[in-house]
């Protein structure tokens, strides 16, 4: 079992009121994103119906989305490191309200394209916006000197199951695909524009400076920028670590896309009772993560993740193959606790090392992205040769690798990235120290740095100091 996971601040302490404010407003940026993310998806049996599009071509469609998601993770993270959150937050706005617009407009008019481009742009955007959202809530989490991270997904499925009843009222009322989904993307520039000035964490917020020798002013061009962004896909652990997050993000993905057309088509059940099915499955999601804090906190990563993917694996064995509708809902709801905890936990297990913390969570959120989009529409494949119920049951063998990884989300005992310090120096370690610039609030994916000692520590050091992506590595003794 793994030790409880906590940042080295006192959970007692009171919280300043910039980390308070920016806490709210990401909470409401994750709840504002399932609410998104859910009333299309709860509108998928519609737009099957509406260009009359068989399930592996919806797959086909829906594959789209992935291929923008997996073109905009390569460059994901150096847009946050080198523009800042907010940047990255506009940017991925503005690809969120123009995507739903055409993936309205797309099937009322018939047209296959202007849905597969509308799709396209939606993978690119929640590929983008997830990254500064879960770097911003890891600097949160370390200034209030305790585990949250699960709340700000907690939102997310509260915000998914508003979005889900949103799409089942809509869909049982008639709202057509356009009015509903431009309403949406009008709601959702409102609240990320109205959110952007205090989501993101002005620099030294929360860290206890140290004063060291600036190092020189980094070399033109942003190079050290994009290296510090990429570091972190060379580390084996941060990658295991993204299995870990892949697997749970399929496992959500796929229930996502899949499980109200599972029910229509395996319970020939209405497009109404599928999109409950689906807000039954985020509701238990959002249970669990509301008291996952005090899970994680007494029993450890290692162990809640373990137990996590258990659960998810009878969850999903039994929805796939219970003989009746009323024992599948219970296979949802098992599926919806286990898949609760997964990315929260990987999100903090790559936020270990507050040096690192930007570079990783950038890494870990792009595996969260991909296979949240990727994975699903390959599973349409399956659902039709084998049906949608049997094909979602396949998650479980990621499941199973998820489990059999849980080891490596546990707080590292030492630093195994290497570092650049000579071997006749055991005592010197590479350190990172801000050069001499203009002061900015909107730190590029910010982190912080473990000051210089060789007594013994664990994963949150007492002693930090602000690290910025324009920072010059120097060597202290």
């Amino acid at each position: 079992m793994s030790a409880p996971t906590r940042p080295a601040a006192s959970s007692a302490a009171p919280v300043a009121p910039v980390v308070a404010r920016a806490r709210l407003h990401l909470l409401g940026l994750f709840a504002l994103l399932g609410i998104v993310f859910s009333s299309w998806l709860a509108r998928l049996p519609t737009v099957r119906a509406e260009l009359d599009l068989s399930t592996s071509a919806l797959g086909g469609v829906l594959l789209v989305g992935s291929v923008g998601a997996l073109v905009t993770v390569t460059f994901a993270g150096i847009v946050v490191q080198r523009w800042g959150s907010r940047a990255a937050i506009l940017a991925s706005t503005v690809l969120l309200a123009v995507a739903y617009v055409l993936m309205g407009v797309g099937p009322g008019a018939g047209s296959v394209l202007l849905l597969s481009v509308g799709v396209f742009l939606n993978g690119m955007s929640i590929a983008l916006g997830n990254v500064p959202v879960n770097v911003e809530s890891a600097r949160v989490e370390r200034a209030m000197g305790r585990t949250v991270i699960p709340q700000f997904h907690a939102a997310f499925s509260i915000g998914a199951v508003a979005g889900s009843g949103l799409g089942a009222l809509a869909s049982r009322q008639g709202v057509p695909l356009p009015v509903q989904f431009t309403t949406v993307a009008a709601v959702a520039v409102v609240w990320r524009l109205a959110s952007l000035r205090s989501v993101v964490l002005p620099a030294g917020t929360g860290d206890q400076p140290r004063t060291v020798t600036p190092a020189p002013a980094s070399p033109p061009g942003g190079r050290r920028r994009v290296g510090t962004a990429l570091d972190a896909w060379r580390e084996p652990r941060t990658l295991l670590v993204g299995v870990v997050i892949m697997a749970a993000a399929l496992s959500e993905g796929a229930a996502n896309d899949w499980l109200s057309i599972a029910v229509v088509d395996g319970f020939d059940r209405t497009e109404a009772v599928g999109g409950v099915v689906l807000a039954l499955y985020v509701a238990a999601m959002t249970l669990v993560r509301l008291a996952g804090t005090r899970l994680i906190d007494r029993h450890g990563r290692v162990a809640v993740l373990r137990a996590s993917g258990v659960v998810s694996i009878v969850g999903l064995l039994l929805f796939g193959f219970a003989p009746s509708f009323a024992l599948a809902s219970v296979g949802v709801v098992l599926w919806g606790f286990g898949a609760a905890l997964a990315v929260p936990i990987g999100i903090a297990a790559a936020s270990d090392d507050p040096l690192r913390a930007a570079g990783r969570v950038a890494v870990v959120s792009s595996f969260s992205s991909v296979a949240s989009i990727a994975a699903p529409p390959l599973l349409g494949l399956a659902a039709e040769s084998i049906g949608a119920r049997q094909a979602l049951a396949l998650i479980a063998v990621a499941m199973v690798a998820s489990v059999c990884l849980a080891h490596q989300v546990a707080p590292p005992t030492h630093d195994d990235t290497p570092t650049r310090a000579s071997d006749d120096d055991a005592a010197t370690r590479t350190l990172v120290v801000p050069a001499q610039r203009a002061p900015s609030d909107d730190v590029a994916a910010p982190a912080l740095v473990a000051a210089a000692t060789t007594a013994p520590h664990g994963p949150y050091p007492h002693d930090l100091y602000q690290h910025d992506p324009t920072h010059q590595e120097v060597r202290v003794p």
